[in-house]
């Protein structure tokens, strides 16, 4: 097996990390940056940036350039380039092909596989939509860890003393928070929430609404329907909201923003630490009602924690901050890079896979619970939410009429009573079940969830053996031969992109080489 990297594949930005000595060390991309930005973009001449350089053009080229599409993973989302349709699966997979490009650069050696991490609170559809991008990115994924569970991994390896900790994560879509036991090199999570559609994003977009207002209120103009005009207010709001980490306020200045009937309009406000944290407090609010869930589930009270790791880059926050300490009466701690610990978590993960690293063990778990439709559409959960995975559990049911020959099996994730408020992942049919009464024939249904939280489940008809199952994939995520589709597109795109990079390196040579023989020419003094 070649070497195997940890990799955060983020909303903002992605990291990966691997093994060395050891010891988890962070892999630098190709222009020396820890950090890659989640970004694709499309040219006009047809070639494909990822990473800095499409983030670079994002502002003259925004209907061509992708982000965030994280938020997008496990739906039937599509984004039209050209023609063609991309699924969420296939951007991921571009920029989990960029991370391998640059790690095997880096290793001197060709990267195969990989352990990826994922919110605690990705449903199973969008656990299996990154499993599968990262197959067309050409990796065997050996693990999908939690980005929790991952953080507590970098911050728990070699602590000896048995202690609790609670892990913020707000990263730039999605936010999660995880109760964990450090104890002997077994790092066990004790409970899980999260809400997979909040994160820096949405307070970068309070902020960019704020602006469009003023515009609005000062110019007569929508920014809504000029694409470019909003490319540059979500820049300028992330970067302002960047610096309020560390100032009391931030200027925005956007000369030639757009164009009124008075001419063109030089747009500049400063915003406030105050005006900021005005605008955005409702999704501060938003992050403790998960908090207290995953404290509840876990039986544990804050003065039970140890400490409280924040996660993400929107972490840094101050509100955020400020609303943790309140809330948990201490500190949150800093000991940890809130933008690069869920990648190093994810290589010791690989270490221990690999066999690099020992006497340390995951438990980690589900973080929904798992069931099927029963008479009425009630929910009947199998699986409650917070089990330690791996699991398997089998739960007994019977038919609803007489003579009943097939039973359909919808199963469902969630934790509302009825099945219409829950996430529907997959159905199927048991055919051939014995002609009896309605209450007599016994069907055993069984769950399974891997180490990665992807579902199979199975119905069986006692009475006749005849039994049923499915992997659950969601009707939105790929099918084999799309993956393979993907695959080799991806692969092409990968030989084309390795030329240019040759290329590029060995204009860049040239350069040099040229240069080094002027220089010994003046050396050698040999001018007529």
């Amino acid at each position: 097996m070649s070497k195997l990297i940890g990799i955060d594949l983020g909303t903002t930005n992605s990291c990966a990390a691997v093994m060395e000595g050891g010891e988890s060390v962070i892999i630098p991309n190709e222009s020396g940056g820890r950090t890659t930005p989640s970004v694709v973009a499309f040219t006009k001449n047809g070639d494909r940036l990822i990473g800095q350089a499409a983030k670079r053009q994002a502002v003259v080229n925004p209907d061509r350039t992708i982000s965030s599409i994280k938020r997008k993973m496990g739906s039937d989302y599509r984004v039209t380039i050209d023609g063609k349709a991309y699924t969420p699966q296939e951007i991921s997979a571009m920029i989990l092909q960029k991370l391998k490009s640059d790690a095997s650069d880096y290793l001197g050696e060709e990267v195969t596989d990989a352990v990826i991490t994922v919110p605690a609170y990705f449903t199973d559809a969008q656990r299996q939509a990154t499993k599968d991008a990262g197959t067309i990115a050409g990796l065997n994924v050996q693990r999908i860890i939690n980005e929790p569970t991952a953080a507590a991994l970098a911050y728990g390896i070699n602590k000896e003393e048995p202690q609790k900790i609670m892990v913020y994560d707000l990263g730039g879509g999605t936010f999660d928070v995880s109760v964990l036991d450090i104890n002997s090199g077994i790092i066990e999570v004790l409970a899980t929430a999260g809400n997979n559609r909040l994160g820096g994003d949405d307070f970068d977009d309070a902020l960019v609404e704020y602006i469009i207002d003023d515009l609005k209120r000062q110019y007569k103009i929508n920014a809504r329907k000029d694409i470019s005009v909003l490319s540059r207010l979500k820049e300028a709001a992330e970067n302002a909201k960047i610096e309020l980490s560390s100032l009391t306020a931030a200027t925005i200045n956007l000369p030639f923003l757009a164009q009124s009937k008075d001419g063109p309009i030089n747009y500049e406000i400063t915003i406030t630490r105050a005006k900021f944290e005005e605008l955005t407090s409702h999704l501060v609010r938003q992050t403790m009602d998960p908090v207290r869930q995953a404290l509840s589930d876990a039986g544990l009270s804050p003065a039970s924690i140890s400490k409280v790791l924040m996660v993400g880059g929107s972490s840094r926050i101050p509100a955020v901050q400020e609303a943790v300490r309140n809330f948990m009466g201490k500190e949150p701690f800093k000991g940890i890079n809130p933008d690069e610990c869920v990648a190093m978590g994810a290589s010791l993960q690989g270490g221990v896979l690999s066999g690099q690293v020992t006497g340390l063990l995951l438990l980690d778990v589900t973080p929904l619970s798992l069931g099927i439709e029963t008479v009425g559409g009630v929910f009947s959960k199998i699986i409650n939410r917070n089990t330690t995975l791996p699991v398997k559990k089998s739960e007994i049911y019977t038919t609803a009429t007489s003579f009943q020959t097939t039973v359909d099996v919808k199963v469902f994730q969630g934790e509302r009573q009825m099945t219409r408020d829950n996430r529907l992942l997959g159905e199927f049919h048991l055919k051939g079940i014995r002609r009896a009464m309605r209450g007599v024939p016994q069907i055993e249904v069984t769950f399974e969830i891997d180490t990665n939280g992807i579902v199979h489940v199975t119905a069986q008809d006692l009475g006749t053996g005849k039994s049923q199952d499915i992997t659950i994939t969601a009707s939105s995520n790929l099918s084999q031969s799309e993956i393979d589709r993907a695959v080799y597109e991806a692969r092409m795109y990968e030989e084309q992109d390795k030329k240019r990079r040759e290329e590029a390196q060995s204009k860049e040579r040239r350069r040099k080489e040229k240069n080094q023989n002027h220089d010994d020419d003046f050396v050698d003094g040999d001018l007529h």
